[in-house]
């Protein structure tokens, strides 16, 4: 596989931890611009966010679990020269999880939804690292 269509799905997915992280910022801004929070009862990190500026960044703080392994796995997966079609396939279904996975938690928050979602994703990502081991250690 080309080194653009292994890394395009890593690509998706730092693009939307960026765009979450500017979305939390922007809204953070705007809350303390406004006056609705005061940097003095946020200051020590406490949770006085409203609640749906506090639901972003759950959502934000949740792109620096999971994917992380993702984000392993694809550089190993070029340096070992071990990233096929299978790899960009299921790579691809990762990252459109995450994606669905993101809006569902900053949307309507359907924690059911959002934990399928998470639970498939995370499932895929497992697959994607039992099919690397076995394939390191095999020597397939």
């Amino acid at each position: 596989m080309s080194l653009q269509a292994v890394l395009a799905p890593l690509f998706v997915q730092v693009v939307l931890t960026f765009a979450l992280l500017v979305w939390l910022a922007y809204q953070r801004v705007t809350l303390i611009s406004s006056g609705v929070v005061k940097r003095t009862d946020i200051a020590l990190r406490e949770p006085n966010w409203p609640a749906r500026t506090l639901q972003l960044q759950n959502a934000v703080s949740n792109q620096f679990e999971v994917p992380v392994l993702f984000y392993a796995l694809t550089i190993l997966s070029i340096v070992t020269r071990h990233a096929d079609l299978a790899f960009v396939i299921l790579a691809w279904v990762f990252v459109l999880l995450r994606i669905i996975h993101a809006s569902i938690h900053v949307t309507d928050n359907d924690v059911r939804r959002r934990g399928l979602t998470f639970i498939a994703a995370t499932t895929v990502l497992m697959v994607m690292w039992v099919l690397f081991m076995l394939r390191i250690l095999l020597g397939i």
